[in-house]
């Protein structure tokens, strides 16, 4: 959606090593806000995030706009269930229609072979995915790993609306996904021992508002409940609000 930053660049440096042809899009897509959320004053500064596209090796930069996207009369929404209603979605109801939408418009405007997403947005990556292999987009889904600053904090556009107050705290998301990465690794399965241990980390911030911690199957995404542990591979996922960001961050537990 532009506000472009190194998490982006990574995304185009990795197509363009693995790729004849790259292509870039920034819309900054409607369908994907709820009404109180901030479509209005989400950054746009397109010349640089241009000159950022150009620099980095894209080839072709598709910048639409609403009306391009959603003609009169338009009346089609993609929707991918129960993958969409965990998570980010319980909170933001109709954000995922949003996202498959424009996501399925553009891989079937330019049909490429590889597509490529962060894993900051984990659970976007893998309802993207679902979408595309039930109806039968001929593109590979590639998820490339989280980008972060010195501090750990992940690297997103929406970063730019913290206070530096909010920016001091706000690496204590991906502290408190680490804590709980290393009881993990010394053998923790129980869900709750792990999602306490994040929540622990973070409520020590006081900017710091959670959403949400949990830990969820890596395929299907369905919360494990606190009692339950954990066989297979998941992901450790949090939301938290500082002040009008609201900031996503993950790690994967893989036994």
């Amino acid at each position: 959606m532009g506000a472009l930053h190194e998490g982006h660049v990574s995304l185009v440096r990795a197509a363009r090593a693995e790729c004849d042809r790259v292509i870039a899009s920034i819309f900054v897509n409607p369908l994907q806000f709820g009404p109180h959320e901030d479509f209005a004053a989400y950054p746009r500064p397109f010349e640089r995030d241009k000159a950022m596209c150009e620099e980095a090796g894209v080839d072709l930069l598709y910048h639409g706009v609403p009306e391009d996207f959603y003609p009169p009369g338009f009346r089609t929404e993609v929707r991918v269930r129960e993958l969409t209603e965990t998570l980010c979605g319980r909170a933001r109801p109709g954000h995922f229609e949003g996202v498959c939408t424009v996501v399925a418009k553009l891989l079937l405007r330019a049909f490429p072979h590889r597509a490529y997403f962060g894993q900051k947005d984990y659970q976007q990556a893998a309802v993207i995915r679902r979408m595309a292999a039930d109806l039968d987009i001929p593109a590979e889904i590639a998820v490339l790993p989280t980008v972060r600053e010195p501090d750990g904090l992940a690297m997103s556009s929406r970063n730019a609306y913290l206070s530096p107050e909010e920016r001091a705290a706000a690496p204590c998301i991906f502290r408190g996904l680490r804590a709980a990465l290393a009881l993990f690794a010394a053998g923790e399965r129980e869900a709750g021992a792990l999602t306490g241990a994040c929540r622990l980390v973070i409520a020590a911030e006081p900017p710091a508002a959670i959403e949400y911690v949990a830990a969820a199957d890596a395929e299907s995404l369905r919360e494990f409940r606190d009692e339950e542990r954990i066989a297979g591979r998941a992901v450790l996922a949090a939301a938290v609000r500082f002040g009008k960001a609201r900031l996503i961050d993950n790690v994967l537990l893989e036994p």
